[in-house]
């Protein structure tokens, strides 16, 4: 779409991609064509159901925007001044301000990319602030990951020796917290320890190294303000220094709180699917990103007190279920949290009736999930002041995270709202689509070293049994059918002998399809079936969004064991229904550590040759690694296969 890398942008070029997009957009699947070709059946049997009732979804919503702007598409669009919306045409190469495409391009990209950095790296201080208030007292809720605490801490170069495990915390929580937001410059001391050191040097080298997530979002909105930076590759230099805070801020270093307090994934075998939904159970779903209050739910949700509650009123118990990114990571940390759906299939859930309280905290919850949820008289409840609904119930941390410390208090009001709800009812239909599925979850860089080792793995990848490792990941998007790409993209690479590591959104399709099971190893090729035997998965399951710390870990350890730079290893980032801000962001830091990124959606760039030409080609010499779009599922699949076969060890 758009590849015609010739010089300055000009008039034969905007013709060009505005065909280009034109066809883009004839690929982009009807709500119909979506409930007859998604691979999931129970999504199917539910789409359907949905359209029986006349109950809208997110896919109704997408033909409903039909035809999408053109210009939007090919990233030409500029609203960030008063004086536009400009776009770029034929008859207005330039927008008011004197911006040409490349330009508005790159600046498009920039702001949506910042964005990222604040989405996780939002939800991953709330996590600081909490280990924070742990360590000072001020928080109830035990330091379930203590090992991990202290080798992160060490790492970071915090005494450890003969001091209270609180106190660490709080020097830990103190240090990521700077990382997170330190203004005045100085080293991002997360990512000098944490990264490999042929990286940072190319890093520096480039002049990439970030301050912090909160300086390098701050300045990207103001270079991007009107009349600042009129250059588009130093625009897209600080797109890079933004990818890089992404990845050792906004996901590394909230990553390392989350497991420090909640403590690292256990594998284990569940059920998965709408089918494992429990009638006459006080059913609770967890959907969003932050596990702060999500852990403290679940505490006591599982307590005497509230089963006894809940059994009074005549209900078998309490049951929770997990929507999204919360739903993960309480998967692998709680056990018995039932995987249900991504946050784009979530609206379907709500519509089986099955729910009695839907608790929403942040990020890809979609506010028409209270359409859907009154419907059903399922109460919502946000807890989180960033992200509320209209008409839902609030009941968590104010703006400021004073109140904090009442984590134990919020969650006990919730469950009892959650009982009250289930009385109130009992007539309401259920339709439950019978479908359910066992999957194997809870990997993790350590559990790995111990239970397969990274010997194996190496030795694996060198005799050709495992022709290379993909970190498969991202939300879905309606530009494809739902989930389809995701399925066929996995299906295709174990097929020809290609390990594969999933978290987030993507996984949700995945663990339905039985990818991630040990008995899926039937549909992988037969070296990579040879190496995984009798107990592991085709499909690694990481756990949610933030757990691409944990792929990009288990790359840098294989790489140091080879002893080659990451980019000369035989891997891949894909995510090829990707479809916002973080999924940007995460994309553009696995090429940063010289990783392809691959997918089946095109990024909002095909009106600038020059950034097309950047994101495709260019980054090939900076960082070792490119983007590739095919919007064909097999031909993405053979395009990995062959840059991994050509990186062989």
């Amino acid at each position: 779409m758009g590849h015609n890398h010739d010089g300055d942008h000009n008039h034969s070029h905007i013709n060009d991609y505005i065909e280009a997009v034109a066809a883009y957009k004839k690929s982009f699947p009807s709500a119909a064509k979506t409930r007859e070709e998604t691979p999931d059946l129970a999504t199917r049997e539910m789409l359907r159901f949905f359209a029986d009732k006349g109950i809208e979804t997110l896919f109704d919503r997408f033909d409903r925007q039909k035809p999408q702007c053109t210009f939007g598409i090919g990233g030409s669009c500029c609203k960030i001044c008063i004086m536009g919306p400009c776009k770029i045409t034929e008859k207005s190469p330039r927008g008011v301000c004197g911006a040409n495409a490349d330009l508005i391009v790159a600046r498009n990209l920039l702001r949506m990319i910042a964005a990222g950095v604040s989405a996780h790296g939002a939800r991953g201080r709330e996590c600081m602030l909490a280990l924070k208030a742990v360590g000072e007292g001020r928080l109830n809720m035990p330091i379930e990951g203590a090992q991990k605490l202290k080798s992160c801490a060490k790492t970071l170069g915090i005494a450890t020796d003969d001091r209270d495990l609180n106190a660490i915390a709080s020097d830990l929580a103190d240090l990521l917290i700077e990382d997170l937001s330190r203004a005045y410059p100085g080293d991002h001391k997360t990512l000098k320890a944490f990264a490999a050191s042929e990286r940072i040097e190319v890093w520096s080298k480039l002049d990439l190294l970030p301050i912090s997530a909160y300086a390098e979002v701050f300045e990207a909105f103001h270079r991007t303000s009107t009349g600042t930076d009129g250059d588009w590759r130093n625009v897209m230099r600080q797109f890079t220094r933004c990818a890089l805070a992404f990845a050792w801020s906004s996901v590394l270093g909230s990553s390392i709180a989350m497991d420090s307090l909640f403590g690292l994934p256990k594998r284990s075998r569940l059920l998965c699917n709408i089918g494992a939904l429990k009638e006459g159970f006080v059913n609770i779903a967890v959907h969003g990103h932050s596990p702060v209050m999500v852990s403290a739910i679940i505490k006591a949700g599982r307590s005497a007190k509230y089963i006894d509650k809940a059994k009074a009123i005549g209900a078998k118990g309490i049951e929770f279920y997990g929507i999204c990114c919360s739903g993960l990571s309480a998967m692998y940390r709680y056990g018995g949290v039932i995987p249900l759906s991504n946050a784009a299939g979530a609206e379907l859930v709500v519509g089986t009736g099955a729910l009695d309280l839907w608790v929403a905290d942040v990020q890809d919850v979609y506010p028409t999930i209270m359409e859907v949820a009154n419907c059903f008289k399922t109460v919502v409840v946000t807890t989180s002041d960033s992200a509320r609904l209209i008409g839902a119930e609030f009941y968590g941390f104010d703006h400021t995270h004073s109140n904090i410390g009442d984590a134990e208090k919020l969650a006990e009001k919730i469950v009892e709202r959650a009982i009250e709800s289930y009385a109130d009812r009992r007539d309401i239909p259920r339709y439950i689509p019978h479908y359910e599925i066992a999957a194997d979850i809870g990997f993790s860089v350590e559990n790995i070293v111990e239970d397969v080792g990274l010997e194996k793995i190496l030795e694996a990848l060198r005799k050709g049994r495992i022709k290379g490792i993909v970190n498969l990941v991202g939300c879905s998007n309606p530009r494809t059918v739902y989930e389809k790409a995701v399925v066929e993209v996995a299906k295709g690479l174990i097929a020809n002998d290609v390990l594969t590591l999933t978290n987030g959104c993507a996984s949700f399709a995945l663990l339905k399809q039985g990818l991630c099971a040990v008995e899926g190893a039937k549909m992988a090729g037969e070296g990579l079936r040879e190496f995984l035997g009798d107990s592991l998965p085709p499909i690694w399951h990481f756990g949610e969004c933030l757990d691409n710390a944990r792929a990009s870990a288990l790359f840098k350890a294989l790489a140091h064991l080879a002893n080659r730079a990451i980019k000369d290893m035989p891997f891949a980032f894909a995510s090829p229904e990707w479809s916002n801000e973080k999924g940007l962001g995460a994309a553009a830091a696995f090429r940063t550590l010289g990783i392809n990124s691959y997918h089946c959606v095109y990024p909002p760039v095909a009106a600038s040759k020059a950034v097309e030409k950047w994101l495709y080609e260019e980054t090939k010499e900076l960082f070792g690694a490119v983007m590739r779009v095919n919007l064909d599922p097999a031909a993405l699949v053979a395009e990995i296969v062959e840059d991994l076969n050509a990186k062989k060890l």
